[in-house]
Formats: structure tokens, sequence, C-alpha cells
């Protein structure tokens, strides 16, 4: 925590499961979307093949797309929301 601090790092900790707030989890759900949603792979090469391709535009062409996707913008609940 001590070096975070030093190095000026905002540390966020997520909840054990939390895919939909963890970036890795919502880059793979767009890979998924591009490259295997409705697509056949004859052979797994094609299939590589095609996620590499993906991953390497992440740059040019989806970079609008994944700007969107990939925001560290939450919503924090400070308290809880009802009592029981």
């Amino acid at each position: 925590m001590d070096k975070a601090v030093s190095l000026k790092l905002e540390l966020l900790f997520l909840p054990p499961y939390s895919p939909n707030l963890n970036l890795i989890e919502r880059l793979w759900r767009f890979v998924r979307k591009e490259c295997l949603y409705s697509h056949y792979y004859e052979k797994f090469d094609g299939f590589k093949q095609a996620i590499s391709e993906c991953l390497s535009q992440t740059t040019d062409k989806h970079q609008t797309a994944l700007d969107k996707l990939l925001v560290l913008k939450f919503q924090t609940l400070e308290s809880p929301i009802y009592d029981l």
C-alpha cells in the first residue's frame, strides 16, 4: 500500500467475482463478440488468427468501441441502499 501511495497510484479493490468490473473480462467479451459470435472456424489456426487480428487492431480499428467499454467510471455506494 505504501508503494502505491509513493507512486501516486489509486488501488481499486474488486469483489471476489466481479467480471463486469474487471477490464480484462470486458476486453474478452468484446473479442468474443467480434470473433466468435456467428463465426465458424474450420480449423483451430483460423480461430487463433481471428483472435490475434482482433487484439492487434485494438488501437486503430476498435479504438472507439474500446474507449467506451474500458472505462473506470463506476457507481460506488458509500452506505447501504436499504436497512434490513
